[in-house]
């Protein structure tokens, strides 16, 4: 079993520096050193919270993270690609006043890599910002995890870049901008992905059983965030 916690990082000063350092770790084993979202200024903003995956031993293996945009600090995306378009500020200050954010900073340990926990956090993540008074999410992902993105959701915004496209992190990689219309009723999503969000949304602490790419996983979600 693994446990799926929600944090919020300036409270929680001890889960979001083990998730850093997991991140952190999981990016170099790729040579990646230059994701925008990958610092540590988000540990100390109000406008972010996240979700881990732990093990049975209190080992951090995964998590994601959501920023609201707070009209202070840039969302990772607008870091990412504001020098290449500038058009990506104005659609999130569009979006700013009924409450815009990017879900972002998903990683896996390679412990679990193949088991799908990437598309369980993902899930995660979407249900929780009904929480957070955020009706409007954007994310920015590379060409490999689009049809993960697409289940949950997620639509490539074609005005920005080349079509949508970008040169992200580095020349290995082309990265896509992608934006939830409606993060509230999620009618853009696949109708099993939206019925697992619906019920984490009306049930944010409960136990299931999950079906990943590898078997069954049972998944302890505490998913509701204390005042």
């Amino acid at each position: 079993m693994y446990r799926f916690r929600i944090f919020h990082a300036p409270t929680d000063t001890e889960t979001s520096a083990k998730y850093l350092e997991g991140h952190v770790n999981v990016l170099k084993d790729y040579g990646i050193t230059n994701i925008t979202s990958n610092n540590q200024e988000w540990m100390t903003w109000n406008c972010v919270y996240g979700i881990v995956a732990e093990r049975d031993d209190g080992v951090l293996v995964g998590g994601i993270r959501v920023q609201i945009a707070d009209g202070i600090n840039m969302l990772p995306v607008e870091k990412a690609i504001g020098k290449m378009d500038p058009n990506i500020h104005q659609i999130v200050n569009g979006y700013i006043n009924t409450g815009v954010g990017e879900l972002c900073a998903l990683w896996n340990a390679k412990v679990v890599a193949g088991k799908g926990l990437s598309l369980l956090l993902t899930r995660a993540g979407i249900s929780i910002v009904n929480q957070i008074k955020c009706k409007t999410l954007m994310g920015i992902c590379a060409d490999y995890t689009m049809p993960m993105f697409r289940r949950v959701g997620f639509v490539v915004d074609d005005s920005l870049g080349d079509n949508g496209q970008f040169v992200y992190p580095n020349e290995n990689y082309i990265a896509r901008v992608l934006g939830i219309l409606n993060a509230k009723d999620l009618g853009t999503s696949q109708p099993y992905d939206r019925e697992r969000m619906l019920s984490l949304r009306n049930s944010p602490n409960q136990k299931y059983t999950e079906m990943g790419a590898k078997g069954s996983i049972e998944i302890n979600y505490q998913l509701f965030l204390p005042n």
